[in-house]
């Protein structure tokens, strides 16, 4: 017999928005969402990962009304369900991820391929950077393709809700192998750019490779009709797709219902701001070390070197256009890094001096580390549970021309310490990580509500842990990526409560808002002392 794989029906032409308001939406079943992570934290437990929204059965071409939920520029129009991509139910074969595609190197098919695989990675639980890593281990790419790999992928992460919704209004069912939903994902967040940004490739070249890419792949190339029959439909009927898709917060926004709903708990006035910065690409900011040259010196190199940029802290400098690292002057001998303009207030808070015995806990990557030893002569000790981040802070610090003791171990526990208390320490507790999201925009997708409260348990039990570390009259620093309360202020105020510990004047929560001065992470800081025995 012959095999025959079933493939992905197509939805007829959707009828003109008009004509659709009056239907009826009796019997209509709510799309619904399940949520699941692999969690992840920043600092300790490295970078923030967890869990990813999984898909139901898809509301129909009519949606109900759902969430009272009201969007710009469609106030007359009722709220509307998200589309939903009906769950397939035929029996799946292993998908081959890892397979080689026959394609050409330099190829825009490869490099849609490549950010479909990791795509596809962070919706089974994978946190982008690693699935990229494994896809360029497995993809013979030149340095182009690989960073249009990447590009595509972090592309393709921060128009997903978007890309999804209008996937859900135009097929019948879920793509499977969910590869092959990634691939048209990806294709879409080419053809369908931010408003106010420019497409990055021409849209009839986007559709051939999609085509080709989709032919040169064993589990779905059966459906490479279906993908040229999706694209071209889209761009047929990109203005009433992307006005039908855009009645829905998950279109409109790019995130989870439940992160749009804490965002605007939290943020009454500014939740839209905040949203929206978070799907902004983050700018390229330097900080100089001021063991090697002052800023004004450094900026006059930038200038001389043909890049503009400009002072936006004490040691910040920032690129008005980002470059590769192996292109910034200065960087491979020391003289510059790579840090946010808010994640370089650390350091000064900390009040040091020379001599002090400093403790860097959940320290990797190492940047803070650095700033640390950069600002004066003090004995550091770096800890962090994860070895291979952990050898990332001596390489850091090593092409900084700097030291420090590198310990692999739990900030939460004390078997690796020595008893002998710290002047300073510095506590970049993990968290969501919802405050990074611009640079790391698989987050949204990969964490889940209930995330944040596990977290906040764990970094008040670190806390509690690296107070008796201080020496009365020394300094804790409590800093975490976050933008939710519940791990910023509540557990500042929480942590006081418990120590009597002072608190110092600090930042507190910083939003990441963008404007002039405030194009930044969202990061929280509260400074704490102990009092004197």
């Amino acid at each position: 017999m012959t095999d025959k794989r079933t493939t992905l029906s197509l939805k007829p032409k959707a009828k003109p928005a008009s004509d659709r308001r009056g239907a009826s939406a009796a019997g209509r079943k709510p799309a619904q969402t399940a949520e699941r992570s692999q969690p992840r934290g920043q600092g300790q437990g490295g970078q923030a990962q967890g869990g990813q929204t999984q898909q139901g059965e898809r509301a129909p071409a009519q949606p109900a009304s759902a969430s009272g939920y009201q969007l710009k520029h469609h106030v007359a129009r009722p709220p509307r369900e998200e589309p939903r991509l009906r769950a397939s139910h035929e029996v799946k074969v292993a998908p081959q991820r890892d397979y080689k595609p026959d394609l050409k190197s330099d190829s825009l098919a490869l490099a849609l391929l490549g950010a479909a695989s990791a795509v596809a990675r962070v919706q089974g639980g994978m946190a982008l950077p690693q699935a990229l890593s494994i896809v360029f281990g497995d993809y013979d790419v030149t340095p182009q393709t690989r960073g249009a790999i990447q590009d595509i992928a972090y592309r393709t992460m921060r128009q997903l809700g978007r890309s999804e919704t209008l996937l859900g209004l135009m097929t019948s069912k879920a793509p499977e192998p969910p590869m092959l939903g990634a691939l048209l994902c990806a294709a879409l967040s080419l053809l369908d750019p931010p408003e106010g940004m420019p497409a990055p490739y021409e849209a009839f070249t986007v559709v051939d490779q999609a085509v080709t890419g989709a032919a040169a792949h064993p589990d779905f190339a059966h459906a490479k009709a279906m993908v040229n029959a999706v694209l071209r439909r889209f761009l047929r009927e990109r203005a009433a797709l992307v006005e039908e898709a855009l009645r829905t917060p998950l279109a409109r926004w790019n995130y989870p219902q439940w992160w749009i709903d804490t965002a605007r708990a939290a943020y009454p006035r500014d939740w839209e701001a905040v949203l929206a910065a978070g799907n902004a690409h983050p700018p390229l900011t330097l900080r100089v070390n001021c063991r090697r040259q002052d800023v004004a010196a450094y900026l006059q190199s930038l200038q001389d070197a043909g890049l503009d940029a400009e002072q936006v802290g004490p040691y910040a400098v920032r690129l008005a256009q980002a470059i590769n690292v192996s292109q910034i002057p200065g960087f491979a001998e020391g003289v510059v890094s790579v840090q946010d303009a808010g994640a370089q207030l650390a350091a000064p808070l900390l009040d040091l001096h020379d001599g002090m015995r400093v403790l860097d806990a959940c320290a990797a990557p190492g940047g803070k580390s650095g700033h640390i030893l950069e600002t004066a002569n003090v004995e550091l000790t770096a800890v962090d549970t994860d070895a291979l981040r952990l050898g990332r802070v001596g390489d850091n610090l090593g092409r900084l021309g700097l030291s420090a003791q590198l310990v692999t171990a739990d900030a939460g526990a004390t078997d690796w310490w020595d008893g002998r208390q710290y002047d300073r320490i510095l506590a970049d507790v993990p968290c969501t990580a919802s405050g990074i999201v611009r640079r790391h925009p698989d987050i949204r997708w990969l964490r889940r509500k209930s995330d944040t409260s596990q977290l906040a348990t764990l970094s008040a039990k670190i806390l509690d842990n690296l107070w008796q570390m201080l020496l009365p009259n020394g300094k804790l620093l409590f800093v975490t990526c976050s933008l939710w309360p519940q791990e910023s202020e509540a557990q500042a105020a929480a942590f006081a409560a418990r120590h009597d510990a002072v608190r110092l004047d600090a930042p507190g929560q910083l939003l990441p808002v963008g404007g002039a001065g405030q194009d930044h992470d969202g990061l929280f800081y509260a400074l704490f002392q102990k009092k004197a025995a």
